[in-house]
């Protein structure tokens, strides 16, 4: 009933001031709706405010971010589709590169694709990732990427003991409709059962999954360690983030309002740069704390065989640039 109410209130104070982006709207006072599914003491919530202050601090509070956490204006999926549609009462959120905004995302998103949080920000930070952000508007997305982050390696962590890739087999892993995410359940030989983000907290207490995986961060935030006490450092995936804005926002900014998104994006991605490790490692020594029992990896292997072949398929959709990304893991 609280979360109801809260989302009546939100939806009243968006249409109070709703940007309208069907218009240029010159330097007028405007704000920007901003929807983030996860609590702002996450880093991807900890990102979005930098960014937010950042902007109202270069628009001397012309520009204005309601950033809304915890999921209060909808799932990840339910954003999207609203901001697919005209005059969106939301214009921003931070979500994952995801196939869905574009094929080419799904590069990103194969397993043990990036090799350290150095990897990925070399690559980040080229000419290619940066010209990235624009690949879901040329493939007719409503939206475009302004910039990157990243949330830390995403790890499994189950409700039972886990001594080694083979517990795992029998096992219910929760995924989402993303191919690599249900690849990952299939290559350790799990069932598979889909469950919204929201109800995943309950999903583990009352045994309709038993394994899930998240960055560390967000594992703690969100008290899985209370249900699942077991996290098993695998590092399968780098959890990439990347901030989007509609297309028809972005088109009815002035280049004025453009440019200090960009650079508000630019100094939220290098604040999350700094955190992320940084948070890795702090994260780890409070669930250690708390009683979690925490497997670290010395051989990868077991947990990569699975994915030879899926690897070499998914990859084939773009092969140079995916060689490309996997050569920054040197520069």
């Amino acid at each position: 009933m609280l979360k109801k109410l809260s989302f009546v209130l939100i939806a009243f104070t968006v249409a109070s001031f709703l940007f309208s982006c069907s218009k240029k709207t010159g330097e007028k006072e405007i704000t920007l709706v901003m929807a983030e599914v996860n609590p702002p003491e996450t880093i991807a919530g900890r990102m979005d405010q930098a960014f937010k202050e950042k902007v109202e601090e270069l628009s001397k509070g012309k520009i204005k971010i309601d950033l809304q956490c915890s999921g209060v204006l909808g799932d990840n999926k339910s954003v999207r589709a609203l901001m697919a549609q005209p005059n969106s009462s939301i214009q921003l959120t931070r979500q994952g590169p995801i196939a869905e905004m574009s094929t080419l995302y799904s590069l990103y998103l194969i397993p043990y694709t990036f090799t350290s949080h150095e990897h990925f920000w070399n690559f980040a930070e080229s000419e290619t990732a940066q010209n990235l952000l624009e690949q879901p508007r040329k493939e007719g997305k409503k939206v475009i990427g302004l910039f990157y982050g990243e949330e830390g390696f995403r790890n499994l962590f189950s409700t039972k003991k886990i001594t080694s890739a083979k517990d795992f087999e029998g096992l219910t892993m929760r995924v989402t409709s993303e191919k690599t995410h249900q690849m990952l359940a299939e290559s350790l030989k799990m069932n598979k059962a889909e469950i919204k983000f929201a109800n995943l907290y309950e999903a583990l207490q009352t045994n309709k999954a038993d394994v899930a995986d998240q960055p560390l961060s967000n594992y703690l935030a969100n008290h899985f360690n209370e249900v699942a006490p077991n996290i098993i450092l695998n590092a399968h995936q780098l959890g990439i983030m990347e901030v989007y804005i509609t297309t028809e926002c972005w088109d009815a900014l002035s280049e004025n309002q453009q440019k200090i998104l960009k650079e508000a994006g630019k100094y939220a991605s290098d604040f999350c740069r700094k955190i992320s490790q940084e948070e890795e490692e702090k994260v780890i020594k409070e669930i250690e704390a708390s009683g979690v029992t925490v497997l670290r990896i010395d051989d990868i292997a077991p947990y990569k065989e699975g994915f030879k072949d899926y690897i070499q398929k998914a990859s084939a959709i773009a092969p140079e640039l995916y060689q490309e990304i996997l050569s920054y893991a040197t520069k």
